[in-house]
């Protein structure tokens, strides 16, 4: 395939662009390597002739080498450095994270949705997003102007061993998504090389992946990677399936601004006799264009850059009071609204309370769709927590994914990127760890560092809690790891009807919501927790997120001492049973929402009853309970009879099998009231 003149001119004027700037950074170094960046130098062909063949319409995906990318598809030298050295006016993050980590959500370039800098980690959230698209166009939902989008995930060949790369890949043949894998592939990885960390490169492990088409390509001679990349993009674009292009391409820059390539190489030589810049300026001269205009648009390129340079030095810092913004999103959900207890209705289990909530949501709102492990037809979800759910919907709206928590959690960014409401499932509290490296680095951040671009509307269902002898990889309590997971929101419902009105609130929330379930309290088998059980509230019931509720009110009386017991989860009715006898001088406050956390009703219970007991179902070292119980005791001391304390879990690394060794170390009712009374009798 012939490249026109016109466009190796403007491939030339973006590669000497992106020339200059490395030069430049090189020779200010002493400035430039304040803040770590790398740049594209050796890579340029390769990613200039990608920008070239993205749209508006796409979504686009980059990793921390891909300034050329960025030049290509419109962005100025003087914006770029704005980011280089995290200036206020930084145009995707104002100055919050590194240059070439892009976020983008202008009306005449692809989406970039937030990036990050942890190596292939990207691949889940743009594979989540090409799943929306095509979730989108299978259900009728694309726009006139979405039609043959597609996404991008450009890639460091190094990344490809993660192993969240390779649930991306699976899903991405699995579902027929309109993806294009871009990586771009220099033989290093740090200070390694291929030889010593990979079995094969990009293109032969692609092989495995069955419906993947594959390409490979000398990524240093622009009309090759050109045409090739044009090829792959019009597969997807046309065909809708994933392809994977594979482009070898030279490092001529160093790793980083920290860590440069005399440091530990011994083949920039070798790689040097594959500068793209001196092939393209051959194109070039092949296609008529003479030295004199190749030095002049060399020129005009460099005080470009000299210029932006001078212009970004100058301009101002990021003020530390702008820090508070873009912690949440801000949520249309501040009030409770509609009926919590209609006249005439009956009690029904937790589980159909959630049930009949994401039924609704859905049956209201097509971007809505539901998946996770087996909660598709089937089964229903292993608690039936799903049930009925794929009948009402289709399997296009509910369906099951691989054993990839990972992925589950991580596809929520792209498919809130691209206008979808997911709400996703994780089997067992027990298995959220594989997804927590998605949910911390992808979803918590991206709409802080993306400056408020880029905030992730996903709800996030785990199951959690000991029950019914479920042993070591089924009863785990986690609440104290997820709390501490900044920009997500956590709650923790202990009834059927505000399962219900959280549900829906974590729904219409533009951030990410993380929806703990205990799994004793879905049916209301356990002895004590019948008042899970509650009348299901109407459609249009809604519980703001960051509000208790007081399970158990008690006044205090002149001569007697009362005590507050801030709970959640089954913590609720351990409160309750230890409390018989006792009701008229203990009060009980359920929490419901972990993050944020209501503190203003707590401390004002506190300062009622004047001495407080937290319980949970965690261990209490290093927990969430203990922290509540630490800021209780800073905030409300002056308020306080007595000392703040902590009723949970033995503290052992897994909960038992055994069903006797189960309940010696969950809390059980006896186990509070003997705490409740001792603090009772301060």
């Amino acid at each position: 395939m012939t490249v026109t003149k016109k466009d190796l001119l403007h491939a030339f004027k973006i590669m000497v662009t992106a020339r200059a700037m490395s030069d430049l950074f090189e020779e200010k170094r002493e400035i430039t390597s304040k803040y770590v960046h790398a740049t594209s130098r050796g890579h340029e062909a390769a990613q200039i002739a990608l920008g070239m063949h993205v749209l508006p319409k796409d979504y686009l995906s980059l990793y921390y080498r891909d300034d050329s990318v960025l030049l290509t598809i419109g962005m100025s030298p003087f914006e770029l450095m704005l980011q280089l050295l995290a200036k206020k006016d930084d145009p995707f993050s104002g100055g919050r994270t590194y240059y070439s980590h892009p976020s983008l959500n202008d009306p005449d370039k692809p989406k970039i949705p937030h990036q990050s800098s942890a190596t292939g980690m990207q691949a889940i959230p743009i594979t989540g997003a090409a799943m929306g698209l095509r979730f989108k166009e299978v259900t009728g939902l694309l726009n006139e102007e979405e039609l043959g989008a597609i996404a991008v995930c450009s890639i460091g060949d190094a990344a490809m061993t993660e192993g969240e790369v390779s649930e991306a890949l699976q899903m991405a043949v699995l579902k027929k998504l309109p993806i294009l894998y871009f990586v771009q592939d220099n033989g290093w990885d740090i200070s390694a090389n291929a030889i010593e960390i990979r079995a094969q490169n990009a293109y032969e492990y692609a092989a495995g992946f069955k419906g993947l088409e594959r390409m490979t390509v000398d990524g240093s001679r622009f009309d090759v990677v050109y045409s090739a990349t044009k090829k792959a993009i019009e597969i997807v674009r046309s065909e809708c399936r994933p392809v994977l292009l594979h482009v070898d391409v030279p490092l001529l820059g160093h790793h980083t601004s920290g860590v440069r390539k005399e440091f530990y190489r011994d083949d920039l030589e070798q790689h040097q006799l594959r500068d793209p810049l001196p092939y393209l300026k051959k194109l070039l001269r092949e296609a008529g264009v003479s030295d004199q205009q190749l030095e002049e648009i060399q020129g005009i390129a460099r005080k470009i850059v000299d210029d932006s340079f001078d212009k970004a030095l100058k301009a101002e810092e990021p003020d530390p009071l702008d820090l508070s913004k873009h912690y949440f999103a801000p949520t249309p959900i501040t009030e409770e609204r509609g009926e919590r207890a209609p006249v005439g209705r009956d009690k029904v289990v937790m589980v159909d309370s959630a049930l009949f909530a994401i039924r609704e949501l859905m049956a209201k709102h097509p971007e809505a769709l539901l998946y996770g492990q087996d909660v598709g037809r089937r089964l229903g979800g292993v608690f039936r927590e799903a049930a009925t759910l794929a009948e009402h919907f289709g399997d296009e709206r509910v369906f099951n994914t691989p054993i990839q928590e990972a992925f589950i959690i991580g596809s929520t960014v792209g498919m809130s990127a691209v206008g979808l409401k997911p709400i996703v499932e994780v089997q067992f509290a027990d298995y959220i760890w594989p997804g927590l490296n998605q949910l911390f680095t992808e979803l918590s951040r991206s709409y802080f560092l993306s400056n408020g671009k880029w905030p992730v509307s996903a709800v996030i269902r785990v199951p959690i809690g000991a029950y019914g002898s479920g042993g070591p990889y089924h009863s785990s309590s986690v609440e104290s790891v997820l709390t501490n997971i900044r920009g997500i929101k956590v709650v923790y419902p202990s009834t059927g009807a505000d399962l219900k009105g959280l549900l829906k609130a974590a729904f219409y929330d533009p951030n990410p919501v993380v929806v703990l379930e205990h799994k004793g309290l879905y049916w209301s088998k356990v002895k004590g927790t019948e008042e899970a059980k509650t009348i299901e509230p109407d459609a249009n019931y809604i519980i703001p997120i960051g509000k208790a509720r007081i399970v158990r009110s008690a006044e205090s009386v002149r001569g007697e001492s009362t005590c507050l017991i801030v709970t959640y989860g089954m913590g609720v009715y351990w409160a309750l049973e230890a409390s018989k006898g006792m009701e008229s001088r203990v009060e009980i406050l359920d929490l419901r929402s972990l993050v944020p956390l209501d503190f203003e009703t707590v401390a004002s219970r506190v300062q009622v009853h004047n001495k407080c007991l937290v319980v949970t179902e965690e261990p209490v070292n290093n927990s969430f309970a203990q922290a509540l119980a630490g800021r209780i005791s800073e905030e409300c001391f002056q308020y306080l009879d007595a000392p703040v304390r902590v009723v949970g879990s033995v503290d052992t690394p897994a909960i038992p099998l055994n069903s006797k060794l189960e309940a010696f170390v969950l809390p059980n009712g006896e186990k509070v009231k003997n705490v409740l009374e001792k603090l009772l009798g301060f």
